[in-house]
């Protein structure tokens, strides 16, 4: 990368240095050419002093001093005819002071290049402040001309630039591919602590009732019994999270919309979730707001992701969660709005959490496991809904707005 900006920077010089150097060349063809039509007036009028210099004013401003004043045409065709001869095709302006009258004489526009111009009206030169005659010519397009003359190097620049587009191309797919290839890594080895940890409890309570060291004692075999149940209903509910992400690769989310009342949805999915909050002592508040709570959304898919943000409410606080649901109607659908008191998410990483397998990067603390597909889930299923969802947060906790339109 370094070399490839250091070329191009190398090219953009030399580039300055062909401009200059064309710029010199189209001076002093300038200046030779002023000189021959000074000296063919001074041929005209019979003047026999020394040709007087050609003085430039600015980069695109030439005057040449005479002995007395000229006729506009006499002059428009001298200078035509010598910038044709000397291979200056480029447009140009001319004018005549007379300093017995203390008068601009405009001459017009001369057009040498191919391309059509409209003759100005009033003169656009600079006058000189200086008590003689002279004649001054003008050139508008000066830089316009030179950069034509450089084909060349415009080409090579093309190419150069067009080289640098295709390497920064492939270095970003590179570097995405890369990117990709860590969340895939990283997804894989969720993936295996979230299976590792159901499938041991499962094995080592089936080896102890297999056994028969359980026999006698009802209670704990109920319990072994229930955390077999338990695990296995965990290990089929991540597997269900991972083929439903598959399916939302393969094809469009298919949605079975009916009329429901979200309120009454709210309040049924956090009873899912009712028992992990249990684990931590926390509470749930419910401000249902929102008068006109019928929409028409898909029941599991809308169960689904209420219970994913909860679930990361709890799973996400270290302290007691206290989590505040509230509902509120607007002109055109329903807002709900999801509070915890929860870690909070650094204002780098709002922008990737909905994105598929990114978790917030903790270091080497692994103490909250999942996929990192929890809010891709959300974002994908809230979009099917024709919904927004967006993320505030600080260092006490985030909230989640989601937004649902009414669906005629």
């Amino acid at each position: 990368m370094v070399s490839i900006i250091g070329l191009f920077a190398t090219q953009l010089f030399w580039m300055e240095k062909a401009f200059d150097l064309r710029e010199r060349e189209f001076n002093d063809r300038v200046n030779i050419a002023l000189r021959s039509v000074a000296q063919e007036i001074m041929l005209l009028n019979k003047d026999s002093s020394d040709v007087p210099p050609v003085r430039q004013l600015s980069s695109n401003y030439f005057i040449v001093s005479t002995n007395d004043t000229l006729h506009p045409y006499l002059l428009e065709s001298l200078l035509d005819n010598e910038f044709r001869s000397r291979n200056i095709k480029t447009n140009f302006e001319y004018s005549i002071y007379d300093c017995f009258t203390d008068s601009l004489v405009y001459g017009g526009m001369v057009v040498l290049s191919e391309k059509p111009v409209e003759r100005s009206e009033k003169p656009v030169i600079p006058t000189w402040d200086r008590d003689s005659h002279y004649f001054g010519v003008y050139f508008p397009d000066k830089d316009n001309y030179l950069i034509s003359q450089m084909t060349i190097w415009l080409f090579s620049s093309s190419i150069l630039l067009v080289v640098i587009i295709f390497f920064a191309y492939t270095l970003w797919v590179i570097l995405k591919q890369k990117k990709l290839s860590e969340i895939k890594n990283d997804f894989i080895n969720n993936m295996t602590h979230e299976f590792k940890t159901p499938i041991s409890t499962i094995s080592a309570s089936a080896e102890l009732l297999k056994s028969g060291g359980l026999d006698n004692d009802p209670v704990k075999q109920a319990r072994y019994y229930q955390m077999i149940a338990d695990e296995s209903n965990r290990l089929k509910l991540q597997v269900e999270k991972v083929l439903q992400m598959a399916q939302f690769e393969k094809s469009e989310i298919d949605l079975n919309l009916t009329t429901q009342n979200v309120n009454e949805l709210i309040v049924r999915s956090a009873a899912g979730i009712q028992i992990l909050l249990d684990e931590k002592k926390g509470i749930i508040n419910f401000e249902l707001d929102a008068n006109k709570a019928e929409l028409k959304v898909d029941e599991l898919h809308f169960t689904n992701i209420i219970r994913n943000l909860l679930d990361n409410a709890v799973k996400y606080c270290a302290q007691t969660p206290q989590i505040t649901i509230q509902t509120s109607n607007s002109n055109n659908g329903i807002a709900i709005s999801i509070k915890d008191n929860g870690i909070g998410i650094n204002e780098n990483h709002r922008k990737q959490i909905f994105d598929k397998f990114y978790r917030v990067p903790t270091g080497d603390i692994h103490n909250v496991k999942g996929f990192g597909l929890g809010l891709y889930y959300v974002k994908s299923l809230v979009e099917a809904h024709y919904g927004t969802v967006n993320v505030n947060s600080n260092s006490h906790g985030s909230e989640f707005v989601i937004f649902l339109p009414f669906l005629k």
